[in-house]
Parts: structure tokens; sequence; C-alpha cells
């Protein structure tokens, strides 16, 4: 499985290293006012993905933050509602009545 798994990022280090050999002619992208961007095509392309990546992260913090601190309220209040449940049935019930 280990080997297979190097396999795999090994495949797909090659095939993204052949796309970026394959795209190394200039691009321009053209801003708003005349401005313009002139690099190879590969850096475009990571740039973009880049800039996507970091606004996904962006928008998705504050409901990860959210779940974050729901999971530490319930985690902190567990503890405490087992303690009660254990003090308002101080006998064990017979597995046979279950």
């Amino acid at each position: 499985m280990k080997y297979l798994v190097w396999l795999l990022k090994a495949a797909i280090f090659f095939t993204l290293f052949a796309f970026a050999l394959n795209n190394q002619h200039i691009a321009v992208v053209h801003w708003f006012f005349g401005q313009q961007w002139s690099a190879p095509l590969v850096l475009i392309v990571l740039a973009a993905f880049c800039l996507g990546l970091a606004t996904g992260i962006l928008v998705m913090l504050p409901r990860w933050w959210q779940a974050r601190q729901q999971a530490n309220a319930a985690a902190a209040a567990a503890p405490a509602a087992t303690a009660n449940e254990a003090a308002a049935s101080p006998l064990p019930v017979p597995l046979h009545e279950l």
C-alpha cells in the first residue's frame, strides 16, 4: 500500500511537471485601466489556483471557528451530563431488563 501511494504521488508530480514544461510561453493578463501582467502561463495558472484556495479558506474560516467552539462547548458539557445521569440512577440496570 505504501508503494502504491508513492507511485500515485510520483504520477501526479510528473503530470504537473510535464504541464509546466509544456506551458512556458508568455501569456498576458489584462487588468483594468490598461494594466497588464506578463508571465509564463504556468505561473498565471498557479497564481489563480493559490488565489482561489486562499479565498476559499478565508470564506470558510468563520464557520470552522464556530464549529470548533460548538464542539468544545459540547465536550465541556458532556462530563457534567454523564455525572448528573449517574447521580440520578445509583443502581445499575440489569442487562436482561434492557
